[in-house]
């Protein structure tokens, strides 16, 4: 796993604002330190998803001295955000469930499968995004309707 230099700004009259360095135009924001934090590791793993589906070539971690040296970076405050190296093949599961378990999924997500991916990388610690309500998934619908996740 490798983790990336966030840079944390904050003026007066906004919201917290996180970009990272390694990853120029990969910019999030939050209302809250913690808001921030969690946007800015929502943020890099889409940016770098883009990147590979892309073909593009990930950008080795720059040094955190010299990040800092940049007289731009001095009032910011500099957090680690891990990625993973490659994200792991999809596998197919079986899982039982209860009822009103699954009910409050379908309300919350349009994609089980995102949806307990996300939560377990979150219980888990390793940069889960909250799960989003309008997440994609192009057969989700159909699988419910059938019964399968």
């Amino acid at each position: 796993m490798t983790a990336y230099i966030a840079l944390l700004r904050k003026d007066s009259a906004s919201d917290y604002g996180v970009d990272f360095p390694d990853f120029p135009g990969c910019i999030t924001a939050g209302r809250s330190l913690e808001e921030a934090r969690r946007m800015a590791v929502e943020a890099l793993r889409l940016h770098i998803e883009g990147i590979r589906e892309d073909g593009g070539a990930i950008p080795p971690a720059s040094a955190l001295d010299g990040v800092m040296a940049d007289a731009q970076n001095h009032e910011a405050v500099a957090f680690l955000v891990d990625v993973p190296e490659r994200p792991g093949r999809a596998v197919r599961i079986n899982v039982m469930l209860p009822e009103d378990i699954l009910q409050a999924i379908d309300r919350a997500a349009t994609n089980r499968s995102r949806f307990l991916a996300d939560a377990a990388r979150e219980k888990l610690g390793r940069g889960g995004a909250p799960a989003r309500a309008g997440a994609a998934g192009s057969d989700s619908r159909k699988r419910r309707a059938a019964g399968t996740a």
